[in-house]
């Protein structure tokens, strides 16, 4: 994976717009870490396979982290901390997000096929 660079990543969503698109959203602040140290608070979320059709996206920021909405006909897919991609072949977008310790935070991947 590279660093979010903005243009190329809006490039890919303005290509995945308009179609039912398969996506997995995760986040976490360290599933593990109360494990470890009781006084760390965790939270996660995670979908896999959820089918999203978007009429509008974006990715906005001014990096190193960024954040990426997706305006659906019922609502909104929103993920922010977002600092790494992979997405050039522009049938699949795979972001993710690291902290300071290399350690994934925040996930989004859209892509034609199941993940």
């Amino acid at each position: 994976m590279k660093p979010i660079d903005p243009h190329a990543v809006q490039r890919v969503i303005d290509k995945l717009k308009n179609q039912d698109l398969f996506l997995h959203l995760e986040m976490t602040t360290g599933a593990y870490a109360s494990h470890f140290d009781s006084s760390k608070f965790t939270a996660s979320t995670f979908l896999k396979n959820g089918v999203v059709r978007f009429a509008e996206g974006s990715i906005a920021g001014g990096g190193p982290a960024f954040r990426v909405g997706l305006k659906t006909d019922t609502g909104w897919v929103y993920s922010e901390g977002l600092t790494h991609w992979e997405g050039e072949d522009e049938d699949t977008l795979l972001m993710a997000g690291f902290d300071g310790e290399g350690k994934l935070v925040v996930g989004l991947q859209l892509g034609r096929k199941p993940f």
